[in-house]
């Protein structure tokens, strides 16, 4: 129940003390001028108790955002394979807005930062994609997430309102005949041992680099013409049909596998344990074979062309790309026309076939 004190202070003047006290809550007070604002809050206040939404109020006033995101970056970062990165993207969030109370952190102080981070520049000279807006917005997001669930410091997650950018269709470079030619040429006359092999075996199954980089003898099945894939992008393990030219590449590489490491592309002799440094040697064979605007990922990129081409369904590569759903692969649906048509064209002919 909520009780109104009237006092009057040394000068003359009247204030309005009020407190409410709740069984299983701490006294609440506060002091007002008008009587009629002092009615008006207890009454505000008693409901919110009552409702459960008072003491997270209090909570967020006591936080601040770069406490927010000191305590996600110790206790939940570390969990996350995307951890480097979102440290990073947190922390900008931090240098702008970390001292702000979460009380105060808005959705429309949040947009106005969305708006801030798609003009800047980056190092690589720049503007900030919208891909990458949205993934600045996510990492904060989850951990406004985690402070509502979790910690109990807000109500409700301020980002929820907040417009995401559009981003772009996606990125859809593939070699053409003759810039694979050149380029597995330029890659098998590299002084680089492995470049040869790595292409061609993300040409042949879609791996990302990481992936393939970080491939060991214990996961690939050379009886079987495949590798277990443990850890990928999305957290699912994942199996690999490894064959033909690429298959046959990795039983000529066991035969000479080094024994000081397990990997299949390892580095020097000096460091072992790594994988080797592919950037150089790429750089070299993508200048000597006279590619414009290609990345090591467009080789995966071109894999998933190649399916379209051949009659794969999207299904069946995103299947073999390792992706949950189909939305990433429905940039390649323009390539697999043509065998949608014969799949039109041969029910036509077997419901109308008769008809003609």
């Amino acid at each position: 129940m909520a009780n109104i004190e009237e006092r009057i202070s040394n000068d003359g003047k009247t204030s309005y003390r009020v407190k409410i006290r709740l069984k299983g809550f701490p006294i609440q007070s506060a002091t007002f001028e008008r009587k009629t604002d002092a009615k008006k809050w207890a009454q505000q206040t008693e409901s919110a108790i009552r409702e459960g939404r008072h003491f997270k109020t209090t909570e967020a006033k006591r936080h601040t955002l770069a406490e927010l995101i000191d305590r996600y970056c110790r206790e939940v970062l570390p969990k996350k394979k995307s951890a480097k990165d979102q440290a990073q993207q947190l922390g900008w969030w931090k240098s702008e807005i970390g001292s702000y109370s979460l009380a105060d952190v808005t959705s429309a102080l949040l947009g106005q930062c969305k708006d801030k981070l798609g003009r800047e520049i980056t190092v690589r000279n720049k503007p900030r994609s919208s891909a990458s807006v949205v993934r600045y917005l996510a990492a904060l997001s989850h951990a406004f997430t985690i402070a509502v669930n979790e910690w109990g410091w807000l109500e409700d997650n301020p980002m929820r309102k907040v417009t995401k950018p559009q981003e772009s269709r996606g990125r859809v470079r593939f070699l053409s005949d003759d810039e694979r030619i050149s380029l597995l040429k330029a890659c098998k006359e590299s002084s680089n041992p492995y470049l040869y092999s790595v292409v061609v075996l993300a040409l042949s199954t879609g791996m990302r680099q990481g992936e393939i980089m970080g491939l060991t003898w214990e996961v690939v099945d050379l009886n079987q013409g495949r590798a277990i894939l443990h850890e990928t992008k999305n957290g699912e393990r994942r199996a690999v049909a490894i064959t033909g030219h690429a298959l046959e590449l990795i039983k000529e590489l066991s035969k000479v596998r080094r024994i000081d490491c397990n990997l299949l592309f390892p580095a020097k002799q000096n460091t072992p344990q790594k994988p080797m440094d592919l950037r150089s040697p790429w750089e070299t064979a993508v200048k000597k074979a006279e590619l414009q605007d290609f990345k090591f990922h467009d080789l995966r990129h071109s894999a998933a062309s190649y399916l379209a081409m051949n009659g794969a369904s999207l299904a069946e590569i995103a299947e073999v790309l390792g992706h949950k759903t189909l939305q990433m692969v429905k940039r390649y649906a323009h390539l697999s026309e043509g065998h949608t048509a014969r799949v039109v064209a041969s029910m036509n002919d077997k419901i109308f076939g008769d008809a003609v």
